[in-house]
């Protein structure tokens, strides 16, 4: 078994640059020491041959990396060791360094937690250095206006000088001469005050598309790439208005992937993360502008559609639960057939209550019931579960 990458043999510049792959380790140093001959000690190694000694150091520091932790070699893993070895994700390699150096493993499973609370955290990080950055030219702003608007009432002071001294012009005086020097100034003016104007609106410009990123990022699931349920709650209280005012439907669903522990136990993390998305991928055709699908959290997804009732909303979900139920799925990891993929689901109409609260427990219960009634099924809150259509 070889060193643990994340136990380096010291702390000196030297032994982290050897860890980090950015130094020759100790073994090549060794090797190096017993070639040093009269004859290769004058060589010097080529740009390629440098290049390709380094790919090596790298690709054994990421072998060592999945065989120490006994880990899959799996994209995800790979990623994490190459981020780690190559100081892409240099909080995560610290985590996982005081986690080995305290004896306990490091599981995919907890990688896996790390990077989503690592993301999530980066978001957040992400979003108040942006919320700084808006204060800061908002200030700036108010700055240029308040400038803009003092320059404008001295301005029009001067303006309102030159006026009264044309108005006391002596005959002899020349007027042609007393306008040109008006005109100029009235223009450098105008296009100072122009100036900063533009450049405050172009950093404005700025951080409203840094901001509509960060919104975006906090909004929404960085699995499936649809709205969080964060982002879904907004989402109801907006289409709940927007339906009462238009005297519109507005239907509410909670769906959630059948035995999906059984998957992760049997075919790991990864792979359960494939079947969400490939669930998120087929309930997502039925969004639009009006109709949204959000990850609310693990294998549960809710659906809020607007002017489609609740027999409609059944309609469209049994459509997606017949096309994925009639899929069979098969882990590229290790060709294993996943066996049949299933959701089940509750609908309610989220009209017919008095609160948003009381609209998702009756869809939460109908969801109850359709996994009470044998899963791989959709029911309307207060119906009897529906029986269910057999896909081949």
């Amino acid at each position: 078994m070889s060193e643990n990458p994340f136990q380096p043999e010291s702390h000196s510049t030297g032994g982290w640059r050897e860890w980090l792959g950015l130094a020759p380790r100790s073994d090549d140093r060794q090797v190096a020491a017993v070639h040093n001959t009269p004859d290769s000690a004058s060589r010097v190694l080529t740009e390629p041959e440098i290049s390709r000694q380094a790919k090596r150091r790298l690709l054994g520091q990421v072998t060592d990396f999945l065989i120490d932790h006994d880990l899959e070699i799996l994209p995800f893993t790979l990623s994490i060791a190459y981020d780690c070895m190559t100081g892409g994700s240099p909080k995560l390699a610290q985590q996982i360094l005081e986690r080995t150096e305290k004896g306990l493993p490091v599981t995919l499973k907890w990688l896996e937690d790390a990077s989503a609370t690592q993301a999530r955290d980066a978001t957040t990080e992400a979003v108040a250095t942006l919320v700084s950055q808006l204060e800061d030219s908002l200030a700036d702003f108010g700055r240029t206006m308040a400038g803009a608007r003092d320059a404008n009432g001295s301005y029009s002071v001067a303006l309102q000088n030159h006026v009264d001294e044309l108005n006391s012009a002596r005959d002899s005086d020349n007027p042609v001469e007393r306008l040109t020097r008006l005109t100029r100034r009235m223009l450098d003016h105008t296009r100072s005050v122009a100036s900063d104007l533009a450049a405050s609106e172009a950093q404005i410009g700025t951080l409203q598309t840094r901001l509509d990123e960060a919104r975006r990022l906090a909004n929404h699931d960085h699995l499936t790439g649809l709205p969080n349920r964060r982002a879904f709650d907004e989402l109801f209280d907006r289409e709940t208005r927007a339906a009462k005012l238009a005297g519109e439907a507005l239907s509410v669903a909670f769906c959630d992937i059948d035995n999906f522990k059984r998957i992760n136990d049997t075919h790991g993390h990864p792979a359960g993360d494939r079947v969400i998305r490939y669930v998120a991928d087929i309930l997502g055709r039925i969004a639009d502008a009006r109709c949204h699908v959000a990850r609310h959290g693990g294998e549960e997804f809710a659906v809020l559609l607007r002017g489609v009732t609740v027999a409609d909303c059944w309609a469209r979900l049994e459509t997606a639960r017949t096309e994925i139920a009639q899929k069979r799925l098969v882990n590229r990891t290790n060709d294993t057939p996943f066996g049949r993929i299933t959701f089940s689901g509750g609908i309610a109409d989220a009209l017919g209550y008095r609160t948003r609260s009381a609209a998702l427990k009756a869809a939460d219960d109908a969801l109850f019931a359709a996994k009470h009634a044998g899963r791989n099924r959709i029911v309307i809150a207060g119906e009897e579960p529906q029986p269910l259509r057999e896909v081949a």
